[in-house]
């Protein structure tokens, strides 16, 4: 009995198989086969001292720490062709001993820094035909020493982490094609020296940056591997910064340049060297002058072109770089924006733009209108504040007379909205740069400015608050008289003045009732004299059609086939009627032609003749019994 007791002890110990899988035992390895199998997650029981794990061509979705957990002896583990989209956190915290890692042809869009933790041992990890859009920079860490292979192909990857693949002294194979990358950085592979195979084809790359590392592919004996380099498939732009990678020689290639347009579609390597150029920077358009209120923002401008797109720069007046702050933002296309400004920022500024053909430079001067600081309201940092414009005004005008010897500021022709600002020409003794309008309301106590030509008296405001009271002054600027001097202000006067009222919602309402209520009378009036004019005329044509029609006999003719036509009678002259009758054909028996006068009385005349002389008439019209004579008899 001892026997079968203990074997049966030893199956009940051992694990078993899953179900749909297929385990081989060979060579004291463990192989579990559970490909093709349908399966929708990890088979639990899967026996933990597995060596090789198959679960390639499945549907599986998630993978979490339970899947591989004490799975220590692990090696090879393939997840190939599935539908993962998310890998957990330390998912594979167990595999100390894997070496080989396939997740390839799935579904993952990114990799937290978590994602691949615990495979320190780590040789061959593929992740080649998923969606990758985003890779965490420490996503690699725990295998930078001991990675041989990396596939990152076939992704939406536009960086990948730079600083981890730069560290991995012992890779082998880096593959990035079809990705979008636009930019490698510089220094990127530098630490790479058993890198043998690189791949960068179709990708988005206009241009390579110099790397000691390319230059392997053609001499073969100056490394311990040659470098076999592929970036077919970029749209190169075939310039001077390209020059270092034409002059190493690799005619079995068949990259092609993208631009610029006279090396458009050429073989990268049939090129001549001497047509790699590039253009110096110009300088197209920059703003030349830049007047400011203190306080409000400046915005410097500076465009250039050059082959490549230069890099711009900015020195301030003090000879310094002007660089991004909280003050001031240098933006790539050359646009340098001061959020406030103040009487330092002052001065002449370069704009700077260099690239690998050479720079270019322009100047750009800046003006800050410095505002009347007051001694008692001025605000923090002399800026006048919202409440204290006639403080400012009093003490300007303590400082330079009376204010009866200065013109009178008027504000006329208020409205709900608007008002007129109207002044005098001023002194002719001082010059007048320009003028400011400073006012706020009772309702936004915010200090609003308006600079007016030299050339003007008046301003009209707009956009006023309906029924606020306003405090408004104006000011005459003078230039400076040095360059490092500030720009004059002289208070012209003052003056104080309230919008009226909005106008009540009843009283437009009234107006648009009357307003339509007189359109509709009147259209009813013309109406009615319409249908009058038209009824007299109705009356009037039947009328005509009752009296007899009068008929001057010397205007009937007739004809006959051939014969003689008779003498008509003589008749004693009546009064010419209003229009010429027509005369009736005879010999083309046309019935229709005989119209004349009913044609001129409309429908009413037309009914008459038929039932008085239409038969007569339509007797002679076409011609059937009796002769022209009987017809003249008759009609008359």
């Amino acid at each position: 009995m001892a026997p079968p007791l203990l074997l049966l002890l030893l199956a009940s110990g051992a694990a078993a198989c899953p179900l749909p899988c297929v385990c081989q035992n060979l060579s004291e390895s463990l192989s579990t086969l559970c490909a093709h199998r349908g399966l929708l997650f990890v088979p639990p029981n899967v026996d933990r001292r597995t060596v090789e794990l198959r679960l390639a061509d499945n549907f599986i979705q998630a993978l979490g720490p339970p899947d591989f957990r004490n799975m220590t002896g692990l090696v090879d583990l393939t997840l190939s062709r599935n539908a993962i989209t998310r890998i957990g956190a330390r998912a594979f915290g167990d595999l100390e001993s894997l070496r080989s890692l396939h997740l390839d042809g799935n579904r993952l869009v990114e990799l937290g820094p978590g994602s691949l933790r615990g495979p320190v041992n780590l040789q061959h990890l593929i992740l080649s035909g998923n969606q990758l859009g985003r890779i965490a920079p420490a996503a690699f860490d725990d295998f930078l020493d001991s990675l041989e292979d990396l596939d990152l192909s076939y992704n939406n990857l536009r960086q990948v982490p730079w600083a981890g693949i730069g560290a991995m002294p012992v890779l082998h194979t880096l593959n990035l094609d079809h990705n979008l990358i636009d930019a490698l950085p510089p220094g990127a592979f530098a630490q790479l020296g058993q890198l043998s195979r690189l791949d960068l084809t179709s990708n988005r790359l206009a241009t390579l940056a110099p790397e000691p590392l390319f230059s392997r592919g053609r001499d073969a004996e100056a490394s311990p591997a040659p470098l076999v380099l592929s970036f077919s498939g970029n749209p190169l732009h075939c310039n001077c910064e390209l020059l270092w990678l034409r002059r190493l020689a690799r005619p079995d290639d068949l990259e092609t340049c993208a631009s610029p347009p006279g090396l458009a579609g050429r073989y990268f390597w049939a090129v001549p060297e001497g047509e790699f150029s590039c253009e110096p920077p110009l300088i197209a358009r920059h703003t030349q002058r830049l007047w400011v209120l203190e306080g409000q923002r400046a915005t410097l401008r500076c465009r250039a072109l050059g082959d490549p797109a230069p890099t711009m720069h900015w020195v301030g007046p003090d000879d310094r770089l002007v660089g991004n702050s909280s003050r001031a933002r240098a933006f790539p296309n050359g646009t340098l924006e001061i959020g406030v400004t103040g009487s330092g920022d002052a001065g002449a500024y370069t704009c700077i733009a260099t690239n690998p053909a050479g720079e270019a430079t322009a100047r750009v001067e800046l003006r800050v209108l410095a505002l009347p600081h007051g001694g008692n309201g001025s605000a923090e940092g002399g800026r006048p504040g919202p409440s204290d414009i006639a403080a400012s005004a009093r003490t300007a005008a303590e400082g330079e007379g009376t204010l009866e010897s200065e013109p009178a500021v008027q504000v006329t022709e208020v409205t709900a909205t608007s008002g007129l600002v109207s002044w005098g020409p001023g002194r002719p003794a001082d010059p007048v740069w320009m003028f400011q309008i400073q006012y706020n309301s009772s309702e936004d106590e915010t200090l609003i400015y308006r600079i007016v030509p030299a050339s003007s008296q008046n301003f009209l405001l707009k956009h006023l608050v309906p029924g606020a009271d306003y405090d408004l002054c104006l000011l005459a600027l003078s230039p400076a008289a040095g360059p490092s001097d500030l720009t004059a202000t002289r208070l012209l006067g003052c003056a104080h003045f309230s919008t009226l009222p909005a106008t009540p919602l009843c009283h437009a309402l009234q107006a648009h009732v009357l307003g339509g209520t007189l359109t509709v009378a009147v259209g009813g009036v013309l109406v009615a004299a319409l249908l009058v004019f038209t009824v007299a005329l109705l009356v009037r044509g039947r009328g005509a059609g009752n009296g007899r029609l009068p008929l001057k006999l010397s205007h009937v003719q007739s004809q006959t086939n051939g014969g003689p036509s008779p003498t008509p009678k003589t008749h004693p002259p009546r009064s010419p009627p209003p229009r010429p009758q027509r005369s009736c054909s005879l010999d083309l028996g046309d019935a229709g032609g005989c119209y004349g006068y009913a044609r001129r009385i409309g429908g009413v005349w037309a009914r008459r003749s038929h039932s008085v002389h239409g038969g007569l008439l339509g007797a002679g019209c076409r011609g059937v019994g009796g002769s022209a004579e009987r017809l003249e008899e008759s009609v008359v």
